[in-house]
């Protein structure tokens, strides 16, 4: 029996390389021949990855989330919890998917995102830099959310830009 620590705190687990692509594969994740997992991608705990999901660089997708269709995670990027990722989307750069959240369509997450709760990411919508959907958001269409932390990381000002127009989210007590 082989094992890998995921470095998740559990130790070395059974696992494998996967068929397609050369990456870590813990034997308590599922994934489809037909899927890509890179030589330096992980997928491990319950996740799931099928179809042409394409999981690479130093990618991971761990606990029970799923990725699936064509979507692909890259990059230094993080899909977890219970998050799915599908259709055509990706998630790169060191973005986080996780919680109940989901990103799907032609959506895209980059940068240092974060998309968390039961945020929904879908259609052309793209979210990025330090922006950070959560809750019960919906960020969809051609919209696009993007945040830029100051160096003293004490103010975030964050950005929607919809129908060619670009729009500052400020909050109202």
């Amino acid at each position: 029996m082989t094992e890998f620590d995921f470095k998740d705190c559990n130790g070395p687990v059974p696992a494998k390389k996967h068929s397609n692509g050369g990456g870590w594969v813990a034997d308590t994740a599922t994934v489809a021949d037909s899927a890509y997992v890179g030589p330096d991608a992980r997928v491990f705990g319950d996740a799931e990855v099928s179809g042409n999901a394409r999981v690479s660089d130093n990618a991971r997708v761990s606990g029970y989330a799923k990725v699936f269709g064509n979507a692909r995670v890259y990059g230094n990027a993080r899909v977890f919890g219970n998050a799915r990722v599908s259709g055509s989307a990706l998630v790169a750069g060191d973005a986080w998917v996780t919680d109940n959240a989901q990103v799907f369509g032609n959506s895209r997450v980059f940068g240092y995102a974060r998309v968390y709760g039961n945020a929904w990411v879908f259609g052309n919508a793209e979210v990025s830099g330090d922006a950070e959907v959560s809750d019960d958001a919906w960020v969809s269409g051609n919209a696009l959310v993007s945040g830029d932390v100051e160096d003293d990381d004490t103010s975030e000002d964050i950005f929607i830009e919809m129908n060619g127009k670009r729009y500052k989210l400020v909050e109202v007590a």
